[in-house]
This record gives structure tokens, C-alpha cells and sequence, in this order.
């Protein structure tokens, strides 16, 4: 593969990775509704031990998607992880303490309670997922960073980046758009953790109340996502010249990069079916424990294409808003050909580590969650 392609291939696996995360958030989303949908103690208990069994997928692949971001676009990583530091050192705060709330949670000894590290779960689940919602809104919204790479010869401050304000980062959390999709990403975590709830345990009072919850964050996310997209699909975008490498605002950029790349509409159209086939199958019939799999695939497929037309057709994903010509590009961004095309090589594994992650997923889920285990299973969490 020439060089633009490696830097294309390597946008695409940095999205699809983020749009996995996404996905995967279902547990931070099942983390919010556990005083709503859990009523007692041991039904909470059975909530807990559900989703314990599956958050060490989202916070590998969470820091897969830092990785990666890291290795193929280094420029991005110290900019927004050097600039932006305060709001991503919020969001690790937040997943610490769903780490340390799932494994001290029923240790004996605990004198702290259930309740407070149920509480860590719920401080995660709220705080973690809206921020990192926001953050991804900067990628629409634009950051207030400068690139001067002049500066690695100044002794006292050789940070090829500087951020222009004392919030690093945090100012995307007051940002209305940005608040708006961190939102979306809260209903839409809370929904699909609803389907998992359905499809994983085996409770009538459970599955009934995450019917509840599935309609009613289903509506929330709709009413959320749906200006946001529509507010992305009609703004001015970030377009890049490829000849000159000038950045400059181009009206409706993100709608004519679905345009003019039809596969990812197509994409899009599929992921929004797939996602809806889902909730509404599982709403309409009782019996029907699979929308888990129809919504999650639509969900990474919709939010993989929101990634992908934030930077391919000549558009810089991580605009600056202090400086336009600041702006970071796939091209500007990237890592040397010698590195991308060393990673690409070890991007081959990827296949076979997704084939060990669902054996191991249906090795977890061969028996739904019930009553019985709880109160005769030994490691709880």
C-alpha cells in the first residue's frame, strides 16, 4: 500500500475501534439504570454481576482505540491527550473507579458498603460516557489548539502543540452540539444496555423493566442523535486542499462527503435499519431476547460512518478553532510509512484476536444470569 493508503487503513481501524467502544458502552449504560431497573438488593446484585462479566471488554478496547490513536496519528495524541488533558484525565478518574467498584464491591472486609461502590459504577456510567461523548463532538465542533512545530527547538517549551485556554479540554462539556452528542451517547448506551439486560438474564421483573427503559431511552436517544446529525449534515466543514494542504470551511462538507462517498450512506442506512430492526423487534415481541445483536451492529455501523466522514475526502478530523491552518488532518497527523506499515502487518491478528473475544463472550453467556446463581455462586462481584 503507498502512504495515503496506509493513513486511510489505519482512520478506518482507529474508527471501527471507536465505534466498537461505543457499542461496548452498554455496560456503563447498565451501570445508570441499576437502582432503575434493580429493585432489591439481590436483584441489583444480578445487574452487577452481569455487567461485571463484560466491562473488562470496554476498557481494553478503550485503551486499544488511546493506542492505536497514538502509534498511527501521534500528532492527534499529543494534542488532544497533551492539551486536552484535564476533561481525558476525568474520564480515566471515572473508569478507575469502575475498575476499583467491581473488584471490592462484595469483598469481605468491605467497609465502605455496597453502596458506595455502586455509586463509583454510576458516577462512571454518567460522567464517563457523557464526556467522551463530548469529546468526540470536538471532532465536529473544533478545539482551541495551535500546532507550531517550530517550537521542539525552544528549550524551555518544546510542545509542538499548545491549547489557547485554562479549561484543557473541559470547555467541550459547555459546548451545546458537543453536550448533545455526549447525550446521545448516554441514551444510546442505556438502551442497548436494556437489550443486553433482556438477552443476558433471566428475571420476568428485570426483563419487564428493561422493556421500560428500552422505549423510554429509545426515544431520548432519537431526540438527542437525530439534531445533532441533522446539525453535522448542514454546517460549514473543515475541507482540506489536497494539492496546497489548506484548510478552509466549506458549507455542508459533511453531507457532501456522504454524497461523494456513497458506500458510507449506504453504510449509514444499514446501521439505522439495523439499529431500529432491533429495538422495535424486541419491543413488539415479548418473547424475542435477540435485538442485542441487530442494535449493536447497526449502532457500530452508524457511528464508525459519523467517524469516518469526520476526516476521509479531504476534511481535518481535529479542526482548531484558534487556528484553522492549526487543524489536523490525516496527512499532517500520521505516523512515518516505516511505522504504519510495521502496525499494518500486526493489524493482521486483528481477525483471529475478534474470533477469541466471541468464543470467549459466548463461553460467558452460555447460561443466562438468574436467582439461583446468585445466591450460590462464590465470586461475585
Amino acid at each position: 500500500m503507498d502512504y495515503v493508503l496506509l493513513q486511510q487503513y489505519w482512520f478506518f481501524l482507529v474508527s471501527l475501534l471507536g465505534a466498537l467502544l461505543v457499542f461496548l458502552l452498554f455496560v456503563q449504560g447498565g451501570q445508570t439504570l441499576l437502582y432503575t431497573i434493580g429493585k432489591t438488593e439481590l436483584e441489583q446484585t444480578m445487574l452487577v454481576n452481569s455487567l461485571g462479566r463484560k466491562w473488562e471488554f470496554t476498557f481494553t478496547t478503550l485503551v486499544t482505540f488511546g493506542g492505536a490513536f497514538f502509534a498511527s496519528f501521534p500528532l492527534f495524541y499529543s494534542t488532544s491527550f497533551g492539551g486536552a488533558y484535564w476533561v481525558w484525565m476525568v474520564i480515566l478518574f471515572c473508569f478507575i473507579l469502575q475498575a476499583v467498584a467491581y473488584e471490592f464491591r462484595s469483598k469481605a472486609g468491605n467497609v465502605l458498603g455496597k453502596k458506595t461502590f455502586e455509586i463509583f459504577l454510576m458516577i462512571n456510567g454518567f460522567g464517563g460516557v457523557v464526556l467522551l461523548g463530548a469529546a468526540v463532538g470536538t471532532f465536529f465542533t473544533g478545539s482551541e489548539f495551535i500546532v507550531n512545530k517550530m517550537n521542539l527547538t525552544n528549550e524551555l517549551s518544546p510542545a509542538i502543540s499548545q491549547w489557547q485556554n485554562s479549561w484543557h479540554g473541559l470547555e467541550a462539556a459547555f459546548n451545546v452540539l458537543n453536550l448533545l452528542l455526549g447525550l446521545a451517547v448516554l441514551f444510546l448506551s442505556r438502551l442497548m444496555a436494556s437489550l443486553y439486560f433482556i438477552n443476558n438474564i433471566n428475571d420476568e421483573a428485570i426483563v419487564t423493566r428493561s422493556r421500560k427503559q428500552l422505549l423510554i431511552n429509545t426515544v431520548l436517544f432519537l431526540a438527542t442523535f437525530l439534531p445533532f446529525l441533522v446539525w453535522v449534515l448542514l454546517k460549514d466543514g473543515y475541507a482540506v486542499d489536497p494539492v496546497t494542504q489548506i484548510v478552509s470551511m466549506q458549507p455542508y462538507k459533511y453531507f457532501l462527503n456522504l454524497i461523494q462517498m456513497p458506500i458510507l450512506l449506504v453504510v449509514l442506512l444499514i446501521g439505522v435499519v439495523s439499529l431500529l430492526f432491533g429495538i422495535g423487534k424486541t419491543l413488539l415481541k415479548a418473547e424475542y431476547k435477540g435485538g442485542i445483536w441487530f442494535a449493536g451492529v447497526g449502532a457500530v455501523l452508524a457511528v464508525l460512518v459519523l467517524f469516518l466522514i469526520s476526516g476521509l475526502n479531504n476534511t481535518a478530523y481535529y479542526p482548531s478553532n484558534s487556528d484553522l491552518q492549526s487543524s489536523l488532518t490525516i496527512g499532517n497527523s500520521c505516523s512515518s510509512p516505516f511505522t504504519l506499515t510495521a502496525m499494518s502487518w500486526v493489524s493482521l491478528l486483528i481477525p483471529f484476536v475478534l474470533a477469541y473475544i466471541f468464543y470467549a463472550w459466548r463461553a460467558i453467556n452460555a447460561k443466562p444470569i438468574d436467582k439461583a446463581e446468585m445466591t450460590s455462586e462464590e465470586h461475585l462481584y
